[in-house]
């Protein structure tokens, strides 16, 4: 009778039959269902831990130092100096980018300009060249460059293009029926575009300037340069006088406030307003505007800014090159900074990936508010400036686990904070595009759910996984704050060889390793082009 009732309860049902399939390893299916989320959701929290070490070491320097010697150390006349040189560089460099960034989208997206994709690509290819390459470029043409005019004026070129990838983008997707609706209540193009078309890049506008606010915080070898105080090259010059001194690990808990204001500020800014359109319709181009005699105008700004952003540098590396001959080229310094590089570059991206892998599938697979807390920790490391990074870790390992200090393992692990937000960008829109059905498939058949996860999913997603690998790789070869301050002796990246080479002066023999972060930084340029590209469904 007990078989009879279990062959009953596990048959088909008929149309129409109500009542529930009973089956009798239903619950055993539903653990093992809920043995990889589990796992998986352990491995990210403890990624999730990890990356709270930075904000956690200025807590315990604060509560370690004492009020008294907090309030000395933050509430002095340097420290008020270094704040107003960051509110002054970032209150004149984020509009500046924006108006250019706006008008270059603008001009290339909207209307009839010609060589409208050769103008695209050269408004992007800046991000090829660090940010201290073009310093070293301008003050090789004007050796005179000094404080924060200089210091704008090199920021905007060097980031501006963060800006114009995600407006361009925006400018793509916009629904063009919205403006002709608003032609129709008689706009002019002028109040057109400041009611309509502008307010709908309230989103890409905040999210690039939020990325260059952060990266002028970061940013060291630019200023160190023209000679331009800031938080990043204040901690450095702390930490070089002397190793874990309680001032640089004041100076960056300041430097971390910062940004979390800044993070506070674009979450303002950015509102809640929405401007798509709901209903039916189909997506269409917007019509491009003529410029008429405007057009001329229009490709000399263009070529304006891809003179200074391309020309300078490209003209000052050759000029170098020229002038060291072929015996600049030390195939024994130049070669070995160049595979140190690539073995950093590769490990780490590698590490870095693996320890992303967790959480984008968790943002994918299973979305909640325990998994947004974890997906948070994993994005707010990537906004914490290099220095500060290396700070942290410089401060534990030398209290607490000695051995570890100046070391390859030490050096590898800032890496994986610096980069993980860039690392959980690919691995999430690759495994969202690896349907869920083919897990369950591969479960039906007798796989694991790891076993599934691995061998099915993770598999579709490799693509995106390798492009992972490249943006964190290509990050590290650029890196330089955190490789000075962590860097086992011995171990030279081309920038740290770079920039060792332009403190003394010898801008001839830096130029080989300028030249080459330049050639390893352009497929990272390409990777983010297509990218924009293919957010915009182009």
């Amino acid at each position: 009778m007990k078989a009879a009732a279990l062959l009953q309860d596990n048959r088909l049902l008929a149309p129409g039959h109500e009542g529930p399939i009973a089956r009798p390893v239903a619950g055993m299916d539903r653990l093992r269902a809920r043995l990889p989320h589990l796992s998986v959701i352990l491995f990210a929290s403890v990624v999730a831990l990890f990356s709270l070490v930075p904000l956690g070491f200025i807590g315990w320097i604060t509560f370690d130092v004492g009020w008294q010697t907090v309030k000395e150390l933050v509430f002095r006349a340097r420290v008020g100096e270094l704040l107003v040189n960051t509110v002054l560089l970032e209150a004149f460099t984020i509009p500046l980018s924006i108006v250019f960034a706006v008008t270059l989208a603008w001009l290339v997206e909207r209307t009839d300009i010609p060589f409208a994709r050769l103008w695209s690509w050269l408004a992007v290819a800046p991000l090829a060249v660090p940010a201290f390459v073009h310093s070293y470029a301008w003050i090789s043409l004007v050796p005179g460059m000094r404080g924060l005019q200089s210091g704008i004026f090199v920021s905007v070129l060097a980031y501006f293009p963060f800006l114009y990838l995600p407006v361009a983008a925006a400018l793509r997707r916009l629904d063009p029926a919205i403006e002709d609706a608003a032609a129709s209540l008689g706009l002019g193009p002028w109040r057109l575009f400041f009611r309509t078309i502008l307010p709908q890049l309230r989103f890409s506008i905040c999210g690039g300037s939020l990325l260059i606010g952060l990266h002028l915080l970061s940013e060291y070898g630019l200023y160190v340069m023209i000679r331009f105080d800031t938080f990043a090259t204040a901690i450095v010059d702390q930490f070089q006088s002397a190793y874990n001194s309680p001032a640089a690990n004041m100076l960056g808990g300041v430097l971390v406030c910062c940004c979390l204001f800044l993070l506070g500020l674009e979450i303002l800014l950015r509102g809640n307003e929405r401007y798509a359109r709901v209903g039916s319709g189909s997506a269409r181009p917007a019509d491009r505007r003529r410029l008429g005699w405007f057009v001329v105008p229009a490709i000399v700004l263009q070529l304006g800014l891809a003179a200074l952003t391309l020309g300078v540098p490209l003209v000052t590396l050759v000029r170098w090159l020229y002038l060291g001959g072929l015996e600049v080229w030390h195939v024994d310094t130049v070669g070995n900074a160049f595979a140190q590089t690539i073995v950093l570059a590769i490990a780490g991206g590698v590490l870095a990936t693996i320890a992303a892998a967790p959480m984008a599938w968790l943002s994918v697979r299973a979305p909640g508010r325990l998994q947004r807390l974890l997906e948070a920790c994993h994005y707010y490391v990537g906004s914490l400036p290099g220095v500060v990074v290396a700070l942290a870790l410089v401060t534990i390992t030398v209290r607490l686990v000695l051995p570890l200090y100046q070391t390859f393992a030490t050096l590898i692990v800032a890496y994986i904070l610096l980069f993980l937000p860039r690392a959980m960008v690919g691995l999430r829109a690759s495994i969202a595009q690896a349907p869920v059905e083919l897990e369950r498939a591969a479960m039906g058949l007798g796989r694991t759910p790891a076993q599934a996860v691995r061998q099915i999913t993770m598999r579709l997603a490799a693509p995106g996984a390798a492009a992972s690998v490249a943006l964190v790789g290509l990050g590290i070869t650029n890196e330089l704050t955190a490789t000075l301050m962590l860097a086992p002796n011995g171990v030279e990246t081309l920038a740290t060889k770079f920039w060792s080479l332009t403190s003394e002066i010898d801008y001839v023999a830096a130029a080989p390793y300028a030249f080459m972060m330049v050639v390893l930084s352009l497929p990272l340029t390409l990777l983010l082009y297509a990218q924009s590209k293919r957010t915009a469904g182009q």
